[in-house]
């Protein structure tokens, strides 16, 4: 009994001092990396000192705020989950922000990614002065800061605005149409102005990836047996670019689910029966007009959810690419 109790303590001490063995192998090689890469780390210190105190740091301090009753005035005094209970219970006003959201995100979202993918591919089969030219036209909306100004006056409410002239002009209506006074027109008229201006960085971090495409692989793809442009982009061109799908993905989810500064200069603040009111309207109503801090980071702690749930879900679809 004694023999077969030395084994085991023999193996037991063996399995220890293997244990030891490689948690000492594995700080070396931490040590070693870590002087291998000590200078990466030093140039990387004052982006993650920034990142760290302009994003992470707000952001906690948010979460935290939203458990708060915070005027600005007096020290925020812990509330629980009464703003998160206000935001669904009692405020109407919010539950149509999150559906006019999700209604403009759900359309403007995926439609602005493809529109700007599509029109990169096609611009990017053109003679390279030919692209130059049309990669300004369709970039040109995303820096016009007065574009506003034109789709007012295309959607004005008078016979002058040229929607109405139009359609007065050859019969289909006898009078103006009061475009941005009627609850009914207002969402299309932001989705349609919001698809126009989606298409700027997206376009560019796509076309950039397809210039970046090693134009090889299609040859080595035609004797792999791929047969036609659709498998080319399928098994080629998309799975080349992921880096830039991800980046477009992240850039069309947090413009689609942010969807305000359209909103409030196209239909106003507040704009008819809040037709067009989202999440970020509100939380600009909340926080900066009335000064409740602790609910406003309530409302910018579930928009933060709803963009981090949507960027999950776009990663785990964008595995599935080539595949």
């Amino acid at each position: 009994m004694s023999a077969l109790i030395d084994k085991v303590n023999q193996r037991f001490h063996r399995y220890l001092d293997k244990k030891r063995e490689v948690r000492e192998k594995r700080k070396l090689e931490r040590k070693r990396d870590f002087k291998r890469s000590r200078d990466l780390y030093i140039l990387l210190t004052p982006y993650f000192l920034l990142f760290f105190l302009f994003t992470v740091l707000p952001v906690a301090i948010s979460l935290i705020f939203s458990f708060t009753y915070f005027n600005m005035l007096e020290f925020p005094k812990w509330a629980g989950w009464e703003n998160y209970r206000r935001l669904f219970f009692e405020d109407d006003v919010f539950l149509i922000a999150i559906k006019n959201t999700i209604m403009f995100a759900v359309i403007t979202g995926p439609l602005g990614y493809l529109g700007s993918f599509v029109f990169a591919w096609l611009v990017n089969e053109l003679k390279p002065k030919v692209r130059s030219v049309m990669t300004l036209i369709i970039y040109a909306p995303s820096i016009s800061g007065g574009a506003y100004i034109i789709w007012r006056l295309i959607f004005s409410g008078d016979m002058y605005g040229y929607a109405n002239a139009f359609l007065i002009r050859y019969g289909i209506v006898l009078e103006p149409i009061q475009w941005l006074q009627n609850p009914d027109f207002i969402p299309f008229i932001i989705i349609l102005v919001q698809l126009w201006l989606s298409l700027g960085v997206s376009f560019l971090a796509f076309i950039a990836g397809l210039q970046g495409v090693d134009r090889t692989l299609y040859e080595a793809g035609a004797v792999d047996g791929i047969k036609n442009r659709w498998q080319e982009l399928w098994y080629i061109t998309l799975p080349s670019i992921k880096p830039q799908l991800m980046f477009s993905a992240v850039i069309q989810i947090t413009a689609s689910l942010a969807i305000a500064e359209v909103a409030m200069n196209i239909a106003g603040f507040p704009s008819v029966e809040y037709a067009g009111h989202t999440i970020v309207t509100h939380l600009i109503d909340v926080g900066n007009l009335r000064f409740e801090m602790g609910y406003a980071s309530a409302i910018a702690t579930i928009l933060f959810v709803m963009m981090l749930g949507g960027n999950l879900i776009v990663q785990k679809l964008l595995r599935r690419v080539g595949t």
